[in-house]
């Protein structure tokens, strides 16, 4: 299986082309995906997604796109469905909608994006604007219904969910949430996740950030709810830490041969967890990203080690 040096490698020797790189779509074939079970359903996605913040955002503001279209092409020959956006994320949502639909994706995505038009310092939303920011969402991704549309960073959700679980209730959406990644916010996640219907949320959660499994986590496998989990690196934070640094080979027990996979493997191993959207605008990130969501997980031991790795390492 080739590590993520290894596709970076045979991408810059195939920079000219305009393809992705032999070899690199359904590289996993001989493995098996793991899924995880939507708590309120049943239905099962794939533990590693897409995001579309960071660079995907980026990527999406430039007049050629050919990266992404890669990207998503990567995400659903290798087995991924989930796709995580958002209106502020720039560009995002209306460009990957439009590759999916040339790419005929469309139906093969399990669309999440969010709402937020809540005024200053939180306050009440104007309906009307919420309304037309739905609209856009549905514009832009050419599905209907929606998968899944989240309260973006707890936004205004005595009016924003409400408005959320009337488009459930016509069935323009199949599930609600709403996100939130600052630390000191989780109580009013937590507040949210009892007092509203919501059947997903989003938080922050990383192998040297974790906060939301000593009380989050726990709530949302108590009360039902699915989870995605963002910045699964840190951002860059994580890479940046362990640059210079090999993979240790005893993380080659459970398949992680690569950073990537390892940071994401130990966010997948979390019981509670039921998608990882890491963001990215590189197709062989992708793939290797896609590696995570096949073979093993860590056990609580190797959760363990994980953990004092990272920690042994400068930056902490």
């Amino acid at each position: 299986m080739l590590t993520r040096r290894q596709y970076l490698k045979n991408s810059a020797l195939l920079a000219a082309a305009s393809a992705l790189p032999p070899g690199l779509l359904h590289a996993f074939e001989s493995e098996q995906l793991i899924t995880r079970a939507i708590p309120k359903t049943g239905e099962k996605l794939p533990i590693v997604g897409l995001g579309s913040s960071a660079t995907f955002g980026q990527a999406a503001r430039q007049d050629d796109v050919s990266a992404l279209q890669e990207v998503l092409q990567a995400l659903v020959e290798n087995g991924g469905t989930v796709f995580d956006t958002a209106p502020s994320y720039g560009a995002s949502e209306e460009v990957a909608g439009r590759i999916a639909r040339e790419r005929g994706l469309t139906e093969k995505i399990f669309w999440a994006t969010k709402v937020n038009v809540a005024g200053r310092g939180g306050g009440r939303a104007d309906p009307t604007q919420a309304r037309a920011q739905l609209q856009r969402s549905f514009d832009y991704l050419g599905k209907n219904p929606i998968d899944l549309i989240q309260v973006h960073n707890l936004g205004d959700l005595p009016g924003q969910i409400p408005l959320i679980q009337e488009f459930k209730q016509d069935g323009r959406i199949r599930y609600t949430g709403t996100t939130v990644t600052q630390t000191e916010r989780y109580g009013a996640l937590e507040k949210a996740m009892r007092d509203y219907p919501i059947d997903f949320i989003g938080i922050d959660y990383a192998v040297d950030n974790r906060v939301a499994a000593e009380s989050v986590l726990p709530l949302a496998a108590e009360l039902g709810i699915a989870v995605l989990i963002y910045v699964p690196f840190g951002r860059n934070r994580l890479f940046s830490r362990v640059s210079g640094v090999d993979v240790p080979d005893w993380a080659r027990e459970f398949g992680a041969d690569s950073w990537g996979r390892f940071f994401l493997k130990y966010v997948a191993a979390h019981p509670a967890v039921t998608c990882v959207t890491p963001a990215t605008s590189r197709a062989t990130h992708m793939v290797d990203n896609m590696g995570a969501a096949y073979g093993e997980l860590p056990d609580a031991a190797m959760l363990r080690r994980m953990e004092q790795f990272i920690e042994s390492l400068p930056g902490g």
